[in-house]
C-alpha cells in the first residue's frame, strides 16, 4: 500500500467521514454546493450561451419565457431577459461572481479577525482593550452602512472611468470590513486559554519567540472555531452581497451578480416576466441554504459538547 492511499483511508475511516456519512442533509447539501460550484467554475465551458458578449446576443428573443411555458424556445431552457440574454447561462456566470466575492469577503474577514484576535489575546492590557473597544464601534455599523461609506469614498478618489472597474475590490471591502469582529472575538478568547497551557510555558522558557509560539502553537489550535466560522459566513457574505447589488451598490451591469441579476428582474415583474427575477433568486436560496446546513453540520461535528 502506498504512502498515498493509506493517508486516504485513514482520512476515510476518521470520525469526521463516518459523522458525514450519517447525516444525509448535510451530503445533500455538500452535493448541492459541489455542483453549483462547478457550475460557476466552470460557466464558460458549460454555459449554454455567452450573455454578456453583445455579438451574441439577439433582441428579437428578448423576454421569451421558460422553455415549458407557451412562447418559449428550447434554445432558452429558463427564458430570456429584456436584453435576450439567457436566463440559466446569467446564473451560472452571476454565481460565478456572488461566489468570488464571498469567498474573497470571507478571506479578508478571516485575516483582519484573526491577526487583532491573536494579538489582542496574547498581548492583553490596553491593546486589547483598544481593539475590542474598535469591534464594538465596528458592530454598531451596519453593513449597508459601511458599504455607503466606502463606495463614497471610493467614488471621490476614483476616477470616473475606474469606478466600475474597481466596484468588486469596494463589495469585497465593505463586506469584509464589516464582519471581521466574530473572528477576532474568537480566536482572542481561545489565544486567551492557550496562552496559560503548560506548552506555552515550556515554549516561553525554551526562549522561543512570541511571534513564533502565536503563529506555530497557538493559531493551529484556534482554527477549528475560525473554519465553523467562515464556512457559515460564506452564506451570509454572499447574502449581503446580493444585498448590496439588489440595492444598487453592489456589482455593475457589466459583472452581474445574483443579487444584481434579481434587481434588473425585479424591474419587469409588473410586466409579467417573473422568470427573470425567481430564477436567480431561487439560485441564490439554494445557494446560501446549502452553505448553511453544511455549516451548520461541520459546527456540530467539530464541537464536542454538541454531540
Amino acid at each position: 500500500m502506498t504512502p498515498g492511499s493509506s493517508y486516504l483511508r485513514r482520512m476515510l475511516d476518521s470520525d469526521l467521514i463516518w459523522q458525514f456519512r450519517q447525516a444525509p442533509a448535510a451530503m445533500l447539501a455538500a452535493a448541492v454546493l459541489v455542483l453549483m460550484m462547478i457550475c460557476a467554475v466552470a460557466a464558460p465551458l458549460i454555459a449554454p450561451h455567452t450573455p454578456f458578449d453583445p455579438g451574441t446576443l439577439n433582441l428579437m428573443d428578448s423576454r421569451l419565457p421558460p422553455a415549458w411555458v407557451d412562447g418559449g424556445s428550447a434554445t432558452y431552457l429558463l427564458g430570456t431577459d429584456e436584453q435576450g440574454r439567457d436566463v440559466l447561462s446569467t446564473i451560472f456566470y452571476g454565481m460565478r461572481i456572488s461566489l468570488a466575492v464571498g469567498v474573497a469577503a470571507v478571506l479578508l474577514s478571516v485575516t483582519i479577525g484573526v491577526t487583532l484576535g491573536l494579538i489582542a489575546g496574547w498581548f492583553g492590557g490596553w491593546i486589547d482593550a483598544v481593539i475590542m473597544r474598535m469591534g464594538d464601534v465596528q458592530l454598531s455599523f451596519p453593513t449597508i452602512m459601511i458599504a455607503f461609506f466606502i463606495d463614497g469614498i471610493a467614488k471621490a478618489v476614483m476616477p470616473p472611468d475606474l469606478r466600475e472597474m474597481t466596484r468588486f475590490s469596494v463589495v469585497i471591502l465593505a463586506i469584509g470590513l464589516a464582519d471581521w469582529v466574530q473572528f477576532a472575538r474568537t480566536v482572542r478568547a481561545a489565544t486567551m486559554i492557550e496562552k496559560n497551557k503548560d506548552y506555552t510555558a515550556a515554549a516561553r522558557l525554551s526562549q522561543v519567540s512570541s511571534l513564533k509560539i502565536v503563529f506555530a502553537h497557538i493559531l493551529p489550535n484556534t482554527l477549528g472555531p475560525v473554519i465553523i466560522l467562515a464556512t457559515l459566513g460564506l452564506g451570509v457574505a454572499i447574502l449581503t452581497e446580493a444585498i448590496l447589488s439588489f440595492l444598487g451598490l453592489g456589482m455593475p451591469p457589466t459583472q452581474p451578480s445574483l443579487g444584481a441579476l434579481i434587481r434588473v428582474g425585479n424591474d419587469l415583474l409588473l410586466s409579467g416576466e417573473w422568470w427573470i427575477s425567481m430564477f436567480p433568486g431561487l439560485a441564490l436560496v439554494l445557494l446560501v441554504l446549502s452553505v448553511n446546513i453544511f455549516g451548520d453540520w461541520l459546527r456540530n461535528a467539530l464541537n464536542p459538547r454538541l454531540k
